[in-house]
C-alpha cells in the first residue's frame, strides 16, 4: 500500500512496516501452486490409505513428479496425513503347553477376558476363571476396567474359599503379562502357563466356556447397566454349576461332578 498509493521505495516502506525486503519480493506459495501435489496425494491416500510418506513419494517419482522431497512433506503434513502409526509389542517366546486337565480341583485354572456393550453403546469387561479339572466357573467379574491389581484382587478373592491352584493357563494380554499377577503367582508358588501369540486353541477350555456365555448371556440381553449384567452373569454361573449338565463330565454338573470325586477321593483313604 505505500509503495503503490504514496509512491515510496520499497526500502523505506519496509522500514517503515519492519517488514523485510526479501518477504517483499518473495512470490508467496499458495494453494494454486500447491493444489496439484496436494491431489496427486489425495489420490494415493485415497487408494492406499496405509502408504507412509516415502513410499507416497518415491512413487511420485516414478511417475514423473519431480517435485523436491521437503515441499512433499511440507504438503504431506499440513494435509494431516503423518499420523502417528502404533507398532505392534514384542511378546516373548512361549513354548506350547499340551492342553491337558485332569480331574483334579485347583490344578489348573484358565483365565481369560471378554468385552461387550451396554444399550447406551458404553463398554465393559468381564474376566472369567474356570478350573479346568471340573470345568466350574469360579467367577465373572464385570466392570468397564479391570486393570492388573484388579485381576490379582479377584484371584486372591476366589482364592479365599477356593484354595490356590497350582497352575494358571492365559494369554499374553498385558494385564497377564504385568508384574503384580507375576509377583503374586511367584509369593503363592503358582505356575504361569501362557499361551503361544494367536493360538487360543490352547486355552480351548476357557474359550469353550466363553462361547457358552456369550451366546446365553451377553447376545441374549440388551443390558442397560453394568449392575443388571452382574445379575443375569451371577444368577447364570450357579446355573451353569449346578444345573447344567457337561456332556465332559458324563453329563453331570460341575458341582456333582467335583462332589464324586471328592467322595471317591474319601472312600480310597479310608480303603488305605
Amino acid at each position: 500500500m505505500l509503495v503503490n498509493e504514496h509512491d515510496l521505495p520499497v526500502e523505506r516502506a519496509c522500514k517503515a512496516t519492519n517488514l523485510s525486503r526479501t518477504a517483499w519480493y518473495r512470490i508467496p506459495s499458495g494453494n494454486g501452486r500447491d493444489s496439484e501435489v496436494s491431489s496427486a496425494l489425495n489420490t494415493l491416500v485415497g487408494r492406499w490409505p496405509r502408504w507412509g510418506f516415502w513410499k507416497c513419494f518415491n512413487w511420485l517419482r516414478a511417475k514423473g513428479h519431480e517435485w523436491n522431497h521437503k515441499r512433499v512433506w511440507r504438503i504431506y503434513r499440513a494435509m494431516k496425513l503423518n499420523l502417528p502409526r502404533r507398532k505392534k509389542k514384542m511378546l516373548l517366546t512361549r513354548e506350547r503347553r499340551p492342553l491337558e486337565a485332569l480331574p483334579i480341583v485347583n490344578r489348573s485354572w484358565s483365565l481369560d477376558f471378554m468385552h461387550d456393550a451396554l444399550y447406551c453403546g458404553k463398554r465393559f469387561r468381564t474376566l472369567n476363571v474356570l478350573d479346568e479339572g471340573v470345568r466350574e466357573c469360579l467367577g465373572i467379574e464385570i466392570d468397564t476396567s479391570l486393570p492388573a491389581g484388579r485381576v490379582v484382587r479377584v484371584l486372591e478373592q476366589i482364592s479365599a474359599w477356593r484354595g490356590y491352584p497350582q497352575k494358571l493357563r492365559m494369554d499374553n494380554g498385558p494385564e497377564l503379562i504385568s508384574a503384580q499377577l507375576v509377583e503374586w503367582c511367584e509369593r503363592n508358588h503358582v505356575e504361569m502357563m501362557h499361551i503361544q501369540p494367536g493360538k487360543p486353541n490352547q486355552n480351548a477350555y476357557i474359550e469353550r466356556f466363553n462361547r457358552s456365555f456369550r451366546y446365553e448371556v451377553l447376545d441374549a440381553h440388551l443390558f442397560t447397566s453394568i449392575k443388571q449384567v452382574q445379575d443375569i452373569t451371577w444368577q447364570w454361573m450357579l446355573d451353569y454349576n449346578e444345573q447344567r449338565p457337561h456332556e465332559a463330565l458324563n453329563n453331570l454338573t460341575p458341582k456333582a461332578y467335583r462332589e464324586r470325586m471328592a467322595n471317591e477321593n474319601s472312600s480310597l483313604e479310608l480303603c488305605a
